[in-house]
């Protein structure tokens, strides 16, 4: 489940990157070629960058690509460096899930107001289902980070700090 999970993510993160790029390409197309573009490629190209940007972040937690600051951590080892580490992802895991239920407050909202988007005429909920999606995706890349950090033995280790 957890492969299908990850191909899924890689899958949806490269076509929707190049739909996007295809989008933008035609708007630029339209306004210099033809003098006229339709609105809804612009609008349909950023709501397609938000989701990226929220399904990426989730992604990001997998491949452990999310900028932090290691410098004083690095500096400490053993059973002290396991509870820091512990303690930083349980507060980005407390973030994670506030995004995720407040996202999915927001969705609902928007569901009940019937909002739609003025070019595409698509209801408003849709483009921001992408925060409690990506607010999920990474409280489940957390978790199994937890755990990841759990098993790992952190009195053997190198003298780089990294965990063996």
């Amino acid at each position: 489940m957890v492969r299908k999970f990850n191909k899924f993510e890689e899958i949806f993160l490269i076509t929707s990157l190049a739909l996007m790029v295809a989008l933008i390409f035609g708007q630029v197309v339209g306004r210099y070629v033809f003098e006229s573009a339709p609105s809804w490629t612009e609008e349909a190209a950023r709501y397609i960058h938000v989701l990226q940007v929220w399904v990426g972040a989730g992604y990001a937690v997998k491949l452990r690509e999310h900028i932090k600051i290691e410098s004083f951590i690095n500096i400490i080892h053993g059973p002290i460096r396991k509870i820091l580490d512990m303690f930083a992802v349980l507060i980005w895991f407390s973030l994670a899930l506030f995004l995720a239920l407040f996202g999915t407050i927001l969705v609902w909202d928007s569901i009940r107001y019937g909002q739609v988007s003025p070019a595409v005429q698509i209801p408003i909920w849709v483009p921001y289902l992408a925060i409690p999606l990506g607010g999920l995706s990474m409280t489940i890349r957390l978790i199994q980070q937890l755990i990841e950090i759990y098993k790992t033995d952190y009195s053997k280790e190198n003298s780089g700090g990294e965990s063996k």
